[in-house]
């Protein structure tokens, strides 16, 4: 039981001690006592009972109803826009899931079938977080979209719209497009012929964001297309040399390369690298086959 409580306490931090001391102790220190602060309001006395609801449950094998209260919360702060609340709920779901059966994932399904929507969501509000912190103005990450080019000295000229959903891929959304820009090579004209086109698509769903792969060279093309169309998208770039991601108005941000922030940035990225390089080979293959 001893075992437990410490496991549980790592999650749900409580007092151990019936009239705890008016100064900090050492557990407080560590993370696993929140002392006389529980009382500092009659907020965080609330919460407080509530973790120490959790644990009740907890221990009577509820698991399932206190990940389930957990979700709730993390979904009311993530719409109050309190990403960090968000993600430290989060990370307490992470943590009951571990602790639970740390060997098989089989197990991790059973408690929380939807695990891979819940990481989704993690790093959806980890982004958030992170553009709130730099000063980047985006409300939301339901749609976003990232845009590639594939070529070889312009020939077979291939551009690629990667689209994810609520934090995961949705391949049916993908689209591809055959480049009919036909001057001297030019990536950047290249990219803003397929944009342009793909907004175009009144029907597609506006993005609520727009990634492109690349650094202030082609922000700036898009940038300036966004304007020139009155379009009000936010719009990053994400550079591959450093992971830095340049901003609408050419400014660099860097996060950190652990953050699950940047790992769906780069997914993205990555996925539309993936089927823009899929569609550049099938033109060169059909033409070879000619």
């Amino acid at each position: 039981m001893r075992l437990v409580l410490r496991t549980i306490r790592k999650i749900f931090p409580f007092q151990s001690v019936t009239n705890h001391p008016s100064k900090n102790c050492l557990y407080y220190h560590i993370g696993i006592c929140p002392c006389p602060y529980v009382n500092d309001s009659e907020e965080l006395r609330k919460e407080y009972l509530k973790s120490i609801n959790h644990i009740i449950d907890f221990l009577n094998g509820k698991i399932k109803k206190v990940i389930n209260d957990l979700k709730r919360d993390r979904d009311k702060a993530s719409n109050d826009l309190e990403f960090e609340r968000a993600n430290s709920i989060q990370e307490k779901i992470d943590a009951i899931i571990i602790s639970t059966d740390p060997a098989t994932r089989l197990f991790e399904k059973n408690i929380d079938p939807n695990l891979e929507k819940d990481k989704a969501f993690k790093s959806i509000n980890k982004l958030l977080s992170e553009f709130r912190n730099h000063n980047i103005p985006i409300k939301d990450l339901r749609r976003i979209e990232c845009y590639d080019i594939s070529n070889i000295s312009g020939q077979f000229a291939t551009g690629s719209m990667a689209v994810f959903a609520n934090g995961e891929k949705n391949t049916s959304l993908y689209r591809k497009f055959k480049i009919r820009f036909n001057s001297k090579p030019d990536d950047f004209a290249m990219l803003k012929e397929m944009v342009a086109r793909r907004l175009t698509h009144k029907e597609w769903q506006i993005p609520s964001l727009i990634v492109v792969d690349g650094g202030k060279g082609q922000v700036s093309v898009i940038a300036k297309l966004l304007k020139d169309l009155k379009l009000n998208i936010p719009l990053i770039g994400l550079a591959k040399r450093e992971e830095e991601i340049v901003t609408s108005n050419l400014n660099l941000v860097k996060i950190s390369k652990n953050s699950p922030a940047l790992h769906l940035l780069m997914r993205i990225r990555d996925e539309a690298h993936r089927f823009a390089l899929s569609y550049h080979r099938k033109l060169r293959l059909k033409n070879l086959t000619l």
